[in-house]
């Protein structure tokens, strides 16, 4: 059986819940249109939704649990629930369960202390469709701790990925390079920083390897000084020890190995081994890394979203990974209108970024149309190297595999 599975944690607005029901319509369709027909059979694709945080709110809310209802009418997917979350929230997902009793689940696998665990369900997902033991487990880590509770959720996923055998990788990029401060001594919340610390030493007694890495750029940028050493290795006066502030090549470095990684909205999508004879775009050069796809989902200038998911995926490209960019929901104002900025500015805007990386080996931009469209919206005329697509093309883009490109899955990350 092969398995595509997606964290969601983030609150899911009708928008996004649209375009993942159209997908995924594109998907079976498309490429299994037999499992329409009737109950899937024993090898078929499943779809697995893990949800946890405020994206379980989606099950509550009417418009969006309508939705999920056409979502789950196809009889490949399941949503997997954070029981804990659901308790602490007072969510209740009786209704949908009662109506897909074999798909919608509320209860946890147990852990190593027999404990209800719905990181180690995560973990049994990611163990499917892998090559047997050692292998790694890697989390990006995009938002500092305390304020957001995804840094607690990469503490927490990483520890199962351990029981489980898997080395821990860390990647702390943008606002997540807080998560490595030292001294950490929060009063209501677990520490990160120490529970970062312990999974580094647990790795090291089970003699596993680990990597905890922050994007140098990311971290100066935030005042984290950093001395050298005298040997060429760049340590940080101010981080816990396993933590390394490294060129975010670094970090892409790990990106070319074909272990699963997770953030806090995520994905990873396994490409079928006789795929369709044509795929969407390919790789300039061949490759064995798996794919990225970079869904930039917010404005631009608020926040360093759209601007660091540009920057990854331009490094991504460079190491020779297959990299597609989608500026979808309120991505799209990263390519609608003609943005300027004083001559004076330092700062580009972030047209005169995609113009400038535009035609890079490995590098492809897209805007999905009918977010355009919902906004009002038409892409910049000057923009030639984002190309229009639809629903149909972002289905291709997600399920069909690149030509090029010799990897069992992709990756795909929210930004």
């Amino acid at each position: 059986m092969t398995t595509h599975f997606f964290l969601l944690s983030s609150p899911l607005s009708i928008e996004r819940l649209s375009w993942i029901e159209e997908s995924l319509k594109f998907f079976f369709v498309q490429l299994y249109p037999e499992t329409l027909m009737h109950r899937p059979q024993a090898g078929s694709p499943v779809f697995s939704f893990l949800l946890t945080g405020d994206a379980l709110y989606s099950l509550e809310e009417p418009e969006a649990q309508q939705v999920w209802e056409v979502i789950l009418s196809l009889t490949s997917v399941r949503i997997v629930c954070n029981r804990q979350e659901l308790d602490l929230r007072g969510i209740s997902v009786e209704r949908l369960r009662m109506k897909y009793p074999d798909q919608v689940v509320d209860q946890n696998g147990l852990d190593a202390g027999n404990q209800p665990s719905f990181w180690k369900d995560v973990i049994s997902l990611v163990r499917q469709n892998r090559p047997p033991l050692p292998d790694s487990f890697g989390w990006l880590q995009t938002r500092s701790p305390y304020m957001h509770r995804s840094a607690w959720n990469a503490v927490q996923c990483l520890s199962a990925g351990l029981e489980a055998r898997l080395s821990p990788e860390f990647y702390a990029y943008l606002d997540g390079v807080h998560t490595g401060h030292a001294t950490q001594s929060p009063t209501e919340a677990e520490n990160i920083g120490r529970g970062l610390e312990e999974l580094h030493d647990r790795a090291g007694k089970l003699g596993l390897p680990s990597y905890f890495l922050a994007c140098n750029r990311n971290a100066t940028a935030r005042g984290y000084s950093t001395w050298d050493d005298g040997q060429g290795v760049i340590v940080s006066t101010c981080t816990i020890k396993p933590f390394r502030i490294r060129d975010l090549n670094a970090m892409i470095d790990r990106f070319e190995h074909s272990h699963i990684i997770l953030a806090d909205n995520a994905g990873s999508v396994q490409f079928p081994k006789k795929g369709p004879a044509v795929s969407f775009d390919r790789a300039e050069k061949s490759s064995t890394a798996p794919p990225v796809t970079i869904l930039v989902t917010r404005s631009p200038y608020s926040t360093e979203h759209a601007f660091g998911a540009v920057s990854l995926a331009v490094a991504c490209a460079h190491q020779r990974i297959l990299t597609r960019v989608i500026f979808i929901e309120d991505g799209v104002y990263s390519v609608a209108g003609s943005h300027r900025t004083p001559k004076e500015s330092v700062p580009f805007n972030i047209q005169d970024v995609i113009n400038a990386v535009a035609g890079s080996e490995n590098l492809h931009f897209f805007v999905l149309v009918p977010s355009l469209l919902k906004r009002g919206l038409s892409k910049n005329k000057d923009l030639n190297a984002v190309l229009d697509i639809g629903f149909p093309g972002l289905g291709k883009i997600l399920f069909y595999p690149p030509g090029n490109v010799q990897a069992d899955h992709q990756r795909v990350l929210v930004f």
